[in-house]
């Protein structure tokens, strides 16, 4: 394949996944349109990107206040690097996903980082203590491996999956949201 075909393709994928990720829910038609393609070329572009996991999923952006559920971090520094091979399993075999789901918990993002911490995760929980209870939860199950830990709560939202809260413009103060 030649280099500029080749480059074509990756340009032409990331105008999809520019759309998608404006907004998922778009049918593949509106999608083809924004991107000046067919509805064809726009089609195989996706199932492509889909097959190759470039796209793992698809989502809605939920508007946690509104179900009664609050977000939280949880920042994590591990003891020692590189992790040794319980712990590797531990994360891969997503342990942390049972102990959420068995506590209400909705895990919405579990990163790996470089940097002042070695992990984050974004969750959703009910309140404050079934926050903590999480957190306590999350302790045990990693206890040798966790130098520090601090649970942080999420008081606005100004952007979530890339949608901006459309309940700023409303707000008189971000404090009120």
């Amino acid at each position: 394949m030649a280099k500029s075909s080749r480059k074509k393709i990756l340009e032409d994928e990331r105008k999809i996944l520019f759309e998608l990720q404006k907004n998922s829910n778009k049918s593949i038609g509106k999608i083809a349109e924004k991107c000046n393609f067919s509805r064809q070329k726009a089609w195989r572009i996706v199932k492509r990107l889909e097959k190759n996991k470039a796209i793992w999923g698809y989502r809605a952006v939920i508007n946690n206040k509104k179900t009664n559920m609050n977000d939280y971090i949880l920042l994590i520094k591990l003891k020692r690097l590189p992790i040794n091979n319980s712990l590797e399993k531990q994360i891969i075999d997503g342990e942390i996903d049972g102990l959420a789901t068995g506590m209400g918990v909705i895990i919405e993002n579990n990163i790996w980082l470089h940097g002042t911490y070695d992990g984050v995760v974004y969750f959703s929980a009910e309140d404050i203590r079934k926050a903590k209870k999480f957190h306590e939860g999350f302790l045990d199950l990693y206890q040798d491996n966790i130098s520090e830990s601090q649970l942080l709560e999420q008081i606005v939202t100004m952007k979530k999956g890339g949608f901006a809260n459309p309940e700023l413009k409303e707000a008189k103060s971000l404090l009120d949201i």
